[in-house]
């Protein structure tokens, strides 16, 4: 599974989500369903617009975790 690691790197570059949602232009509801893994897909120009302002890659915020049910 694909988990999020987006507070991750929002608590690294202290910056609220708030502020991110703005530099973005995501709406707050949307940035925080990203935030908690419930969104089931993101556009390459919302990641890159992220990883724009948190000055970091999508490995640093995007992680494949096996799933325990495949093993």
């Amino acid at each position: 599974m694909i988990v999020m690691n987006l507070d991750v790197m929002l608590a690294k570059r202290k910056m609220r989500s708030n502020e991110l949602a703005e530099r973005i232009g995501l709406t707050q509801a949307n940035l925080s369903i990203l935030k908690t893994g419930k969104a089931k897909a993101i556009r390459l120009s919302t990641l890159n617009a992220i990883c724009r302002e948190l000055q970091c890659t999508p490995g640093d915020i995007l992680e494949y975790r096996a799933d325990e049910s495949t093993n």
